[in-house]
């Protein structure tokens, strides 16, 4: 087929391909370049052997590139969309419109496009530019599992208007009967199909699942309206403990740890609504809430294993007490005592003369004291006055921990949760199968299995509980290196100063945030 001739070249499509015949030098390529916009259909593949044609006269044609279509059609990879570009010049289609929007549809019919074809308005295409032609219908993801847990009160003491701390008003033991609810968790929807141009269907990607974590020894699950709902196995107290919602054990004492009752250990949680008498020992795993308003003297050993210790009163130690906590210590003030906590240690008046030891110790900003005794903490230590007008020694020491010992802790922690995922995984895998025909094993299979799967939610509480360690021993790792002891007041001659390795003695009133800075203590 002629495409163009002149006295200089001939232009010629065969097959779709499009072939130069030089018949006359001297057609420069400007020149060429000019009858070339005058037929958008050519599309040039061979330069180099354009500009040699134009330079000799030639009996055979040479190919010079391609003859495209009238109406082309480009279509993504994953079949959600489509464009057509016409190759035409502009005038061609203003006096061709009708034959372009019939080109347009036998294009879309011969590449099967059948779904969310939209209206071009062909009287304004402009020549060679792509037109979104056809557009699938996404698929809409399902929505992600939602879990809730029960609210449980925040354990911290009453702010008053005067900006002090209450420490004689203080939700603590938050307790609920068998069967409360506890949690709830909405299942991941499936999402919504989509349909690409073709008309076929595309996969919705299903929402993300999420796992509600319980303790599987004080709390159950049950479907209820398509939701599963955890509830309490029995009357207790509720705790949020390795990152699981539990349900312990509750022991309320009336009066007095004392005569009448002899020492008390307890698997669970204690609140005691008198006091604990000069030389007994109380002993929980859970939390302990001593509630009587002249708190405790000269008790030999109150202990949470892995909860919170709150009391209500203070601390009169006589040089015996100790006070251990897994978690954190509330206490209005402390004198001659010895108290350390996994965590925080918050006291509302004073510390006088005592041992004190967590990752951070708190002291009320306004008017906290301490004065005399120790303060060990892993990175925070806060107080409004440290010492007093007598001198006396009172040391407030930041222990801060190797950083590469620190790595090395977490690391083995993580291998240790490792091996126990890998055995969660392959446990779980075994009794799977063994579950689902549960009602056809015997009764000697089935004995098996229940204790099988009682050692399994014990590995997962283990986990639970490592994964806890794990992250917050990270979270001191990041603090390594930010260590602080602010005294908001007055910190008086006779104060120790000592972050890592650098210390100081005060021998002046001094106050502030004591850190180190470029290697070396800021006093």
């Amino acid at each position: 087929m002629m495409i163009f001739t002149n006295q200089f070249v001939k232009l010629t499509e065969s097959d779709e391909k499009v072939y130069i015949q030089t018949l006359k030098k001297g057609l420069a390529l400007k020149e060429f370049e000019i009858i070339l916009r005058q037929y958008p259909r050519i599309k040039l593949s061979h330069f180099a052997l354009l500009k040699k044609s134009l330079l000799n006269e030639m009996d055979q044609p040479v190919q010079i590139g391609e003859w495209l279509p009238v109406c082309e059609i480009d279509i993504s990879k994953d079949g959600m969309s489509a464009y057509i570009i016409v190759h035409e010049t502009n005038n061609t289609i203003q006096n061709n419109i009708e034959t372009i929007k019939k080109l347009i549809k036998d294009v879309l019919k011969e590449n099967h496009v059948i779904h969310g074809i939209k209206e071009l308005d062909v009287v304004s295409l402009i020549t060679g530019k792509p037109y979104e032609i056809a557009v699938g219908t996404q698929p809409v993801k399902g929505n992600d599992a939602k879990v809730e847990y029960l609210e449980i009160p925040e354990r911290k003491p009453i702010i008053r208007d005067d900006g002090r701390a209450d420490f004689f008003d203080m939700n603590f033991i938050f307790e609920i009967k068998e069967g409360a609810w506890l949690g709830e968790k909405t299942p991941a929807s499936e999402g919504i199909e989509g349909i690409n141009i073709f008309g076929n269907p595309v996969a919705a990607p299903p929402g993300k699942d999420v796992s509600i974590k319980f303790d599987p020894h004080s709390a159950y699950e049950v479907e209820e309206d398509g939701k599963v709902v955890i509830r309490a196995k029995t009357t207790g107290v509720v705790e949020h403990r390795q990152g699981l919602i539990s349900v312990n054990r509750h022991l309320p004492i009336i009066g007095d740890v004392g005569i009448e009752t002899g020492n008390i250990q307890f698997d669970g949680s204690i609140s005691i609504r008198g006091t604990v008498q000069n030389g007994y020992s109380v002993t929980a795993n859970g939390d302990i809430s001593i509630e009587g308003i002249d708190g405790v003297t000269g008790a030999k050993l109150i202990q949470s294993i892995e909860g919170d210790i709150y009391i209500r009163g203070g601390i009169f130690g006589n040089n015996e007490t100790q006070v251990i906590a897994g978690g954190n210590i509330f206490v209005k003030h402390v004198n001659d005592a010895n108290l350390s906590a996994g965590n925080e240690i918050i006291i509302g008046s004073y510390s006088l003369g005592s041992n004190l030891e967590a990752a951070k110790i708190l002291v009320d900003e306004r008017k906290g004291k301490i004065i005399g005794g120790k303060a060990v903490a892993l990175n925070t230590i806060v107080t409004a006055i440290a010492g007093n007008h007598l001198e006396r020694r009172t040391e407030l020491i930041i222990n801060n921990s190797d950083k590469k010992k620190a790595l090395e802790v977490i690391q083995k922690k993580a291998a240790n949760l490792k091996i126990i995922h890998e055995e969660i995984i392959q446990l779980s895998t075994h009794l799977n199968p063994l579950i689902q025909y549960k009602e056809q094993l015997t009764g000697q299979q089935l004995a098996v299995v229940d204790e099988k799967i009682l050692y399994l939610n014990d590995l997962k509480k283990s986990a639970e509980k490592l994964d806890q360690e794990i992250k917050h021993l990270m979270q001191g790792y990041q603090q390594v290196g930010k260590e602080k002891i602010v005294v908001r007041k007055e910190a008086f001659p006779g104060t120790f100063i000592d972050i890592g390795f650098k210390s100081s003695h005060l021998t002046k009133k001094q106050k502030g945030t004591f850190l180190i800075e470029f290697g070396e203590l800021n006093v």
